[in-house]
């Protein structure tokens, strides 16, 4: 249960953050932000208090940043009281206030905000227009005055602005990490018979461009999948799965829409759609943790292989992915995301950021992780290009060349790619789950 204040509480608290202020201004001489957020009630604090919190002092630093302001000092505090952070700003008092109004008037979590601006000589300056009511609209002070709100009301109030504001931002957080991790997959140079900014690979009806297209014509599609994960968080994971099969179709129309009828991405629409609906069923601060998300999304692709690939034989088979199933009893990307993503999370997405903490630059850290991808998965595109055969001696060829060198030459890449033209092969399976690794080690970054 949340931890209630008392009044007695609320002074003291007060009388600290006074007392630090005057503090802060004897010391630095510049005009003050004093942050805290506007909760109403006894409850000041939680999980969801604090992120948007976090996301009010993110921007009063970004903007701060955009404008010239520079900060000499931050302190933040984190009690049963509330949030609370003290900014000394080397900019003008006025300016830096008409800063702050903006971002009360205009953030979606602005009307919680409560961003004082202190002049060096300790006189809090006035907001021109008064605050509106969280629940009416009117002059917030009036409303206060004559209690024209219970709390239980202004509560209520405030959890749905929170849990709106917060909601909407982690689904395009989330769709814009994706895209990103998609573009990053594409421009990772070189690739073996893959398409990257130095030539097509071993496709002539597709280039860089063609992704960068798909890509951002993506980004709607990834945003629904967070939003339905959230919708069915309270449901079984495969009804999220469920659910997200029609958004799929029209993603994969969109995708065709923007690249002139070519398939760029309709592995990634599955994989990454998976983990995006995964995101939404899970706390925003599993999203730091690859395992968890994998786990999540496993438990929503479960069965997912047998219902749409098992009982159907060779010769009756409509996609190549049944009849792979059929034949070899190879599950492609079903395969890879009811295990839980186990080529991601033991080989791909450990290269990938090993690489990148030993100064390796993106395309050498993500060079490695596709190969050691390619080395110890079933890649159904290489199968459908060249046959099952040269798929397993492309694995067994790679695995010897990464024991050699985890990190090959941009040399020895670049002659696999030759190779891998002239045989017209593509692991394009496995530059899918490169972008999944993309994402992944991006979400953790944002959580950092």
């Amino acid at each position: 249960m949340p931890e209630t204040v008392t009044l007695e509480q609320m002074l003291e608290a007060r009388e600290r953050r006074a007392s630090r202020q005057r503090a802060l201004l004897a010391q630095y001489a510049l005009p003050l932000v004093s942050f805290s957020m506007n909760i109403a009630g006894p409850v000041k604090n939680s999980p969801l208090i604090r992120r948007g919190f976090r996301l009010g002092e993110r921007a009063l630093k970004e903007h701060l940043a955009l404008s010239g302001g520079a900060i000499l000092h931050e302190e933040a505090t984190d009690a049963v009281t509330g949030c609370e952070g003290l900014y000394a700003v080397d900019m003008d008092p006025r300016a830096l206030k008409k800063l702050t109004c903006a971002i009360e008037e205009h953030s979606p979590l602005g009307r919680l905000f409560d961003m004082d601006v202190i002049t060096p000589e300790g006189r809090k300056l006035e907001r021109g227009a008064p605050r509106r009511c969280l629940i009416c609209d009117r002059n917030a002070s009036e409303c206060a005055r004559s209690r024209a709100h219970t709390v239980e009301e202004l509560q209520a109030a405030t959890r749905t602005i929170l849990t709106d504001a917060l909601r909407d931002y982690d689904a395009k957080e989330a769709a814009g990490l994706s895209v990103r991790a998609l573009m990053y997959e594409v421009a990772v140079t070189p690739k073996p018979g893959l398409v990257d900014r130095a030539n097509n690979g071993s496709h002539a009806d597709m280039d860089f461009y063609s992704f960068a297209s798909s890509a951002s014509a993506l980004h709607p599609y990834f945003e629904t999948c967070v939003h339905i994960g959230r919708q069915t968080a309270d449901q079984s994971p495969p009804k999220t799965l469920a659910a997200l099969r029609f958004p799929g179709r029209q993603a994969e129309c969109a995708m065709r829409r923007a690249t002139g009828g070519v398939n760029t991405h309709k592995g990634a629409i599955y994989s990454m759609g998976l983990v995006c609906g995964a995101l939404g069923r899970l706390d925003r601060e599993a999203w730091r943790q690859p395992e968890r998300i994998a786990k999540e999304a496993a438990a929503m692709a479960a069965g997912a292989v047998e219902n749409e690939l098992g009982g159907v034989a060779p010769e009756t088979a409509k996609t190549p992915g049944e009849r792979f199933y059929a034949m070899y009893g190879v599950a492609g990307v079903r395969g890879e995301a009811a295990q839980g993503f186990p080529a991601v999370l033991r080989h791909g997405l450990p290269v990938l950021e090993s690489g990148l903490a030993q100064g390796k630059t993106v395309d050498e850290a993500g060079s490695a992780a596709l190969l050691s991808m390619i080395a110890h998965t079933e890649d159904t595109n290489l199968i459908a290009r060249g046959g099952i055969d040269r798929q397993k001696r492309a694995a067994a060829e790679l695995q010897a060349l990464l024991r050699q060198e985890p990190y090959p030459a941009r040399a020895a890449v670049e002659a696999l790619d030759r190779a891998y033209i002239e045989e017209n092969l593509s692991p394009g399976g496995s530059a899918d789950l490169l972008a999944l690794c993309f994402l992944l080690h991006f979400l953790k970054e944002a959580a950092e």
